[in-house]
C-alpha cells in the first residue's frame, strides 16, 4: 500500500530564494523536529544525484535515511527518493515551486509515502499522521525561509 499527502504554502520571499533554501536538505531541520542530523552528499552545490543522509526520529524510534535528488529545475522543480531501506519510504516527494505577483512564492510539497514488510501494515497510520500534520508543516517551511532569508 501506499499514498501520498501534501501540504501548499504562499512565502513572502522571491522563488530564486525559496529554491536555494530548499535545494539545500541540510535546512531540514530547520523546518522539520523530527531532523536529529542531516548532511550532503558529496559536499558541493546540490545536483541531481546528490544524496541528503539523516537520522530522523518518529514515534519514538531513531531511523537512517538517504534520499538522493532525482530532479532539479531551478527555480521550480526539486524532487527526491528515498534510496534507504526502511519499514515505510518516501518513494517519491518534492517540491513543486510557483512565483506570485508581489514576489512571493507558492509552494507545494509532496511525498509518496509506502510500506515494505511490516511497514504495509503501518503505512497507513504514517499517512494519516503525515496528512494531520501537513498544513502545520507548511507552515513551519514557510516561518524556516522567512527567518532564513532577508525580506527584499
Amino acid at each position: 500500500m501506499s499514498g501520498q499527502f501534501e501540504a501548499t504554502v504562499e512565502i513572502d520571499r522571491p522563488v530564486g530564494d525559496v529554491f536555494a533554501y530548499l535545494a539545500d536538505g541540510r535546512n531540514d531541520p530547520e523546518f522539520s523536529p523530527r531532523v536529529l542530523r542531516i548532511e550532503r552528499v558529496p559536499e558541493g552545490p546540490t545536483a541531481v544525484g546528490t544524496v541528503f543522509r539523516s537520522t530522523v526520529k518518529d514515534a519514538g524510534m531513531k531511523t537512517a535515511r538517504e534520499f538522493r535528488v532525482t530532479a532539479l529545475e531551478a527555480p521550480r522543480t526539486i524532487r527526491w527518493a528515498e534510496v534507504s531501506s526502511n519499514t515505510v519510504t518516501a518513494r517519491e516527494g518534492g517540491y513543486d515551486l510557483e512565483p506570485l505577483p508581489g514576489g512571493g512564492t507558492r509552494v507545494r510539497i509532496f511525498n509518496v509515502l509506502e510500506g515494505h514488510g511490516l511497514g504495509k501494515l503501518l503505512v497507513g497510520l504514517a499517512l494519516a499522521a503525515a496528512r494531520k500534520d501537513a498544513p502545520a508543516f507548511g507552515a513551519r517551511i514557510k516561518a524556516a525561509v522567512e527567518t532564513a532569508i532577508a525580506p527584499r
